[in-house]
């Protein structure tokens, strides 16, 4: 089948790699010309089998993927539009929370739907992937159609760094439209992708669905962050042990994933997605903004952090801090919303903190390790050996994850592990 794809950035490329490499012909096109190449790409993207996996090696080897005009990608009986709906960075969850609630900027989507507008061909399949908020699409996208194209709204539950794998094994696939039909024909387009369940629904309830997934996991690192505060704070109660025991509840807790104790989330779209809602909130005059409360509670956290930091400083006027990994997940190189750096922002603007250094052991080197420091453990990569890792002596070690061992001559303080009053 022949495929276009609209937008080739950090999503749309690798998707439309894996497309091409599951047997279909794949015409691409970017508003930007330098991303019309199977040349080794900068984004730290991984190949579908994960960490270490090389993305750019299969986009050489996409001998199916091929770039064209916009009229050319238009001539495809479906066109993916990967187009991005940006939020401002303030609103990327490193900084305190704006005052104001804004939605996503729509202004790059209806750019590219406008644009191809006049290319569509009655019966075609205009299939956006762009995350919005619920009416979006009804409202901006559909009125930008000629008749007798269909609009099908199909988001990706994928995490940047690992987009290849997260499209090729989804935990389901989600479309909306209008159109029964329509939706036959992208379910049967799929069976060649994946053997995931299919999901069909209205498209107003896809837009809600896809960013309640994204809200309902920062929900569930606030609470059981909330928790590790909690543990941390009475003595005997441990969080690990209280979070083994919620993850057997699988029944009644939907599932054990996102409840360890640890940092809240980030990345590209969490942070960002519950400010949207945010803003939703307060336009449908909700009878209470359960959006914001999840921001507040991932902020507070953070400022509790910075608030263990600085204490400890004072304490140990000589010691710098150290954040020992930034990256906004385990093993990736992406540190945008990473909560490590919203800690970073509260010990700089709301602590007398002083001599702050970052680093992260995938991304940088550990040059910086060979002083003693009070080191806050901000991202456990999974690549690292954390059991047994040596930290210099005269240092002081901040491991909200519980995974530093007791060390000769270092204080290592694992929050919410139990310990006696």
């Amino acid at each position: 089948m022949r495929i276009g794809f609209v937008g080739l950035g950090k999503l749309g490329l690798p998707v439309a790699t894996c497309i091409a490499m599951m047997g279909h012909d794949v015409v691409g096109y970017d508003i930007n010309p330098d991303q019309m190449t199977k040349k080794p790409q900068a984004q730290k993207e991984a190949g579908p089998r994960g960490t270490g996996d090389d993305f750019n090696s299969y986009l050489a080897k996409a001998d199916r993927l091929s770039f064209g005009s916009l009229e050319e990608a238009c001539s495809c009986p479906i066109i993916f539009v990967a187009v991005q709906t940006p939020h401002r960075r303030e609103y990327e969850g490193i900084t305190p929370m704006p005052d104001e609630r804004i939605d996503f900027d729509y202004s790059y989507l209806i750019q590219a739907v406008s644009e191809m507008a006049q290319y569509l061909k009655k019966g075609t399949i205009v299939t956006v992937i762009s995350t919005c908020l619920p009416g979006t699409m009804r409202r901006e996208i559909m009125p930008l159609l000629p008749p007798k194209v269909s609009l099908v709204y199909n988001p990706f539950f994928i995490a940047m760094g690992t987009v290849m794998r997260d499209f090729l094994n989804p935990e389901f696939v989600l479309m909306g439209s209008d159109d029964a039909a329509v939706l036959r024909k992208m379910e049967a387009f799929y069976l060649t992708i994946t053997s995931a369940p299919v999901r069909l629904m209205s498209i107003e309830s896809a837009e809600l669905t896809k960013v309640a997934y994204n809200t309902f996991i920062s929900m569930k690192l606030g609470f059981v962050n909330t928790l590790l505060e909690i543990c941390e704070k009475v003595p005997g109660a441990d969080v690990d042990q209280v979070t083994e025991a919620l993850k057997r509840a699988d029944k009644r807790l939907i599932s054990p994933a996102y409840l360890t104790a640890g940092m809240g989330d980030g990345g590209g779209c969490h942070p960002r997605d519950n400010i949207a809602m945010s803003s939703l909130a307060r336009r449908l005059g909700l009878s209470f903004d359960f959006f914001e409360a999840v921001m507040l509670s991932r902020e507070a956290q953070a400022k509790w952090f910075a608030r263990i930091l600085a204490d400890l400083q004072q304490e140990n006027k000589d010691l710098p801090i150290m954040i020992y990994g930034y990256a906004f997940k385990p093993d990736v190189k992406i540190t945008t919303g990473s909560h490590a750096l919203l800690v970073i922002d509260y010990l700089l603007n709301s602590t007398s903190a002083k001599n702050i250094m970052v680093f992260d052991p995938i991304i940088n080197d550990d040059r910086n390790m060979t002083l003693p420091a009070i080191y806050f453990i901000g991202c456990v990569h999974n690549i690292i050996r954390w059991k047994g890792k040596k930290f210099p002596k005269g240092s002081i070690v901040v491991d909200p994850h519980r995974v530093i061992s007791d060390q000769k001559g270092v204080r290592v303080i694992r929050l919410g592990e139990r310990r006696e009053e």
